[in-house]
């Protein structure tokens, strides 16, 4: 699959970076390689396993890992195809080396070291949540001072403060148990739906009461939103929700599918798009950007575009395919460290499936 942004899309990128930068994905279900040249995108290509997983109920690393490894050299060489480049054109190879899958990942950096290493190419191995915050550029430009972000993810659930994208990125709030996305795949599971939960559950709740059930909202309520004001926690809401299906089940009810969706739904987007402009207000900043799979869902994308009009915060949510995992986030921020004159990793820089989000990019 080939996605590159529309000639307006396009026209909003501030020219602020240079060179040619490969970027390679592979830290989940998703085999991804994109080419960014003088900060354009001029490929993007996905292979995606993740049919292969649904007859699981949940990514299996196993499987997940072979099929970067066959997917691996066919991804990379048709974004390099599709650039009308080769390797010897590139000027810099950036990887996702965390946070993910250690057998993914360990597959990713492995064949980005051997092309760099091939080429004689300077490599970055790359923080793959950051990543999520610089695909923005694409579509909307150069970061203004002050910029808040929000990643939300199957497995993140982060309100960072970036100072600069390819030097220093704050952590102000994150997930202390369950995030976002884990949520919706549980409550999905028990509502019958396949994997991927979240798609089934956010197309149900557009014909849904999102006040027919009451959905706790973590951390917002008391001594707990005092001590944790941007923090995240989904683990009561999912408990919650869980509990009102099983003992409607019990009783012999049956399920309101669309209600239970939507007041899941426009709980936890209430909890996002609220300590997200709190964070925004404590700093300062009239910017939100907002990244990760999770972004791609409905009503979270209308409730901060809706909560920011009221703030005076400008929301920037990338299209749906710049939402998902992807090459593209990882080669803009291999260009955003081209560009800002960062040292590249070491050839022997190893992977991090537990990389901490101050980091940016590999020593």
């Amino acid at each position: 699959m080939t996605v590159l942004p529309t000639d307006d899309e396009q026209s909003a990128v501030s020219k602020v970076h240079g060179g040619i930068v490969l970027g390679i994905e592979s830290t989940c279900d998703e085999t991804a390689a994109a080419v960014i040249q003088d900060g354009k995108l001029v490929s993007n290509v996905v292979a995606s396993s993740m049919l292969e997983h649904a007859r699981y109920g949940g990514v299996i690393p196993e499987i997940a890992s072979r099929a970067h490894a066959e997917s691996f050299v066919p991804v990379v060489s048709q974004a390099l195809a599709d650039a009308n480049l080769d390797l010897s054109q590139i000027d810099a190879i950036a990887v996702s080396a965390g946070p993910g899958l250690a057998g993914c990942l360990a597959v990713g950096v492995s064949g980005a070291k051997s092309l760099a290493w091939a080429a004689g190419k300077p490599i970055f191995g790359i923080n793959h949540v950051i990543g999520h915050i610089a695909v923005t550029q694409l579509q909307f430009g150069a970061f203004p001072e002050d910029t808040l972000a929000l990643i939300v993810s199957g497995g993140h659930t982060s309100l960072l403060h970036v100072r600069d994208v390819a030097r220093h990125v704050d952590v102000v709030g994150t997930t202390l148990d369950d995030a976002a996305g884990e949520c919706f795949d549980k409550i999905a599971r028990l509502l019958g739906f396949p994997y991927p939960g979240g798609p089934h559950i956010d197309r149900h709740a557009r014909t849904g009461n999102p006040h027919a059930i009451r959905v706790p909202k973590g951390l917002t309520q008391g001594k707990s939103a005092a001590k944790h004001p941007y923090d995240f926690s989904f683990s009561g809401v999912k408990t919650a929700v869980a509990r009102w299906i099983e003992s409607e089940e019990a009783a012999g009810h049956t399920i309101p599918v669309d209600d239970v969706c939507a007041s899941l739904a426009d709980s936890v987007a209430d909890v996002l798009a609220e300590k997200a402009m709190a964070g925004c207000a404590q700093y300062a900043s009239d910017t939100l950007i907002v990244g990760g799979g999770f972004s791609a869902n409905s009503q979270l994308r209308e409730k901060l575009l809706q909560v920011g009009k009221r703030e005076g915060v400008q929301v920037r949510i990338p299209k749906i395919a710049l939402c998902t995992d992807n090459g593209a986030m990882v080669a803009m921020l291999g260009s955003n460290l081209l560009e800002a004159g960062i040292k590249p990793s070491s050839s022997d820089f190893p992977i991090n499936s537990a990389m901490p989000l101050t980091q940016i990019v590999m020593p």
